[in-house]
């Protein structure tokens, strides 16, 4: 008899997660609380690294398709407030098809992901909020806000920073916290001069982080983190005072040029992280993605991450026939990977290298330090080269 999965959460770990579950044995259902199209869902936009195209990979999916509306950017340049070249780094790549680190509006993946998930018989139920989750002997019932409930023989938490589930799970485990940042993101109206094809520039301005690159059309997609010492609400802006907002900050920056030349600029968003999560799963409810382990954004893991989580999911499923062994072979697999990696990634939190004194100090001593490391080779190889087995087909 198939058993049953639901999982909480239709985004890249929810999606992926259910492709791979789909391999292990189980007859899936994703449970989305958006509504199909949301606005919400828009995001600016993100990367998936080359260890995130294997994981593709290795959930039997192409890059090239999934990825089709992305486009490679295969280095990162920084460069500091006085618009000086720091360092340059290889993002990854290029694979033995050609493939590299690639850059995708979020909204294009989601939509990439979910075909895939329904040419695969796999039903997504939108407007599905999670209230909670309950174990019980012989399955798990999930309630909704709605008021339907459903019962499965196993539940995939894969509903982000704010999880349900993992609330669910453990009554005590911590809450997001505000990093000082907030984000944001954009889309120039048409070309404009960016960075040669391929690199992704990020710059330590003088007053806030600023990252962009050029798209194959020569628009330019861009993201901004000004600092912030408390959240905000989003609502406290209009699109025009933002728009204001973010051009005053980088006044005398290339990024103010950008951000006028922009007729579609989303956000502000709290940045946030979240602290160890202690409880990953009991025997028939398992976190993945953010809901697990949140990746600070500099560090340009947190969907390659979620999909290497679905593809080791549905290999310790298939290996492990009695699901609470499979959980934990999951969890011991998972946790010192994604643990280091997230650590790592935090050790970019731009907050802490703004203003003219930290912008002053940085600039002398970053290119001196990655010179450094790269004579042991590239510091990021550990992450970017981690490679899974492919999963069966269903």
């Amino acid at each position: 008899m198939t058993k049953t999965a639901a999982v909480i959460g239709g985004g890249i770990a929810g999606t992926a997660a259910a492709i791979a579950l789909q391999s292990a044995g189980f007859d899936p259902v994703i449970h989305e609380r958006h509504e199909r199209g949301a606005a919400d869902e828009r995001g600016a936009f993100l990367t998936v690294a080359v260890n995130g195209l294997n994981a593709l990979r290795s959930l039997g999916l192409d890059p090239a398709k999934v990825l089709a509306t992305g486009f490679p950017t295969h280095t990162m340049g920084l460069f500091g407030a006085s618009g000086k070249p720091l360092v340059e780094l290889p993002l990854g790549g290029p694979e033995a098809d050609g493939t590299v680190t690639t850059t995708i509006r979020r909204s294009g993946l989601y939509a990439s992901l979910r075909a895939e998930a329904g040419s695969r018989g796999i039903p997504i139920v939108y407007g599905a909020a999670l209230t909670r989750a309950v174990t019980g002997r012989d399955a798990v019932e999930a309630e909704f806000g709605d008021g339907r409930r459903v019962r499965a023989d196993l539940l995939v938490g894969a509903d982000g920073l704010r999880s349900r589930t993992r609330k669910s799970l453990d009554p005590s485990a911590p809450e997001p916290h505000y990093l000082g940042l907030l984000n944001a993101g954009g889309f120039t109206r048409g070309p404009v001069e960016g960075p040669p094809p391929g690199v992704m520039r990020m710059a330590f301005g003088r007053r806030a982080f600023f990252g962009w690159a050029t798209a194959p059309d020569g628009t330019v997609w861009w993201f901004a983190n000004p600092p912030g010492k408390r959240p905000i609400d989003a609502r406290s802006f209009t699109p025009e005072s933002w728009r204001a907002h973010l051009i005053d900050l980088f006044e005398g920056e290339p990024a103010a040029d950008i951000i006028r030349a922009s007729d579609e600029i989303v956000g502000p968003w709290n940045t946030e992280d979240l602290g160890p999560v202690r409880v990953w799963h009991d025997d028939r409810i398992v976190l993945v993605g953010d809901a697990a382990h949140a990746m600070a954004p500099t560090s340009g893991q947190g969907a390659s991450q979620a999909l290497e989580d679905a593809v080791v999911l549905g290999h310790s499923l298939r290996q492990n026939p009695e699901i609470k062994n499979g959980l934990s072979a999951y969890e011991a697999t998972r946790r010192p990977r994604v643990e280091k990696v997230a650590a790592y990634g935090r050790r970019g939190n731009s907050s802490k290298v703004q203003g003219p004194v930290g912008a002053a100090i940085r600039d002398a001593l970053m290119p001196a330090m990655f010179r450094l490391l790269m004579r042991k080779g590239d510091p990021q190889a550990w992450i970017l080269s981690h490679r899974l087995p492919a999963l069966p087909a269903a």
